[in-house]
């Protein structure tokens, strides 16, 4: 396995790799706003402080975590594995390496939100470190309300 950071030129592939990721959750109400991300959209947020890590495996990019560092955290999103590749750590390793760079990078946490409707990913952080802080709904502009919680890292 091999991580590295994203440049703007890897924005086709970090959409490619949250849309195969995220087509899981298409039939979701409301369906994960991910799905609606264009190359373009991507483009613009590493454009404007946004970065992103890529998991490859043999050259062939498998996963990446898209963040941001805030003044005392990095915030995380859109963690997202191929279909093919889950289940073999590659989740744990991209957030491992967020770790060290929220480390290198004197932030004491890392925080990232979850869809209560979704276990499998609140377990997953649960199991690396993560507890829930907040729970909250978020109001999507398609009117629909969405149940999330927020959960932190102390690294």
């Amino acid at each position: 396995m091999k991580i590295t950071f994203a440049k703007t030129t890897d924005a086709p592939i970090i959409h490619d790799l949250m849309i195969q990721a995220f087509m899981e959750y298409e039939n979701e109400v409301p369906p994960s706003s991910a799905l609606e991300e264009t190359v373009q959209s991507v483009l613009t947020a590493l454009d404007d402080g946004e970065q992103a890590i890529i998991c490859s495996i043999d050259d062939e990019p498998v996963g990446m975590v898209r963040f941001r560092v805030k003044e005392d955290y990095v915030y995380f999103y859109r963690l997202a594995v191929i279909p093919i590749k889950q289940g073999q750590g590659i989740a744990k390793k991209l957030l491992n390496s967020l770790e060290m760079y929220a480390i290198e990078q004197e932030k004491p946490m890392i925080q990232c939100k979850v869809r209560m409707a979704v276990p499998k990913n609140i377990a997953l952080y649960h199991s690396l470190g993560y507890r829930i802080f907040e729970e909250e709904i978020v109001y999507k502009l398609n009117g629909f309300a969405l149940n999330v919680v927020a959960m932190v890292k102390q690294v």
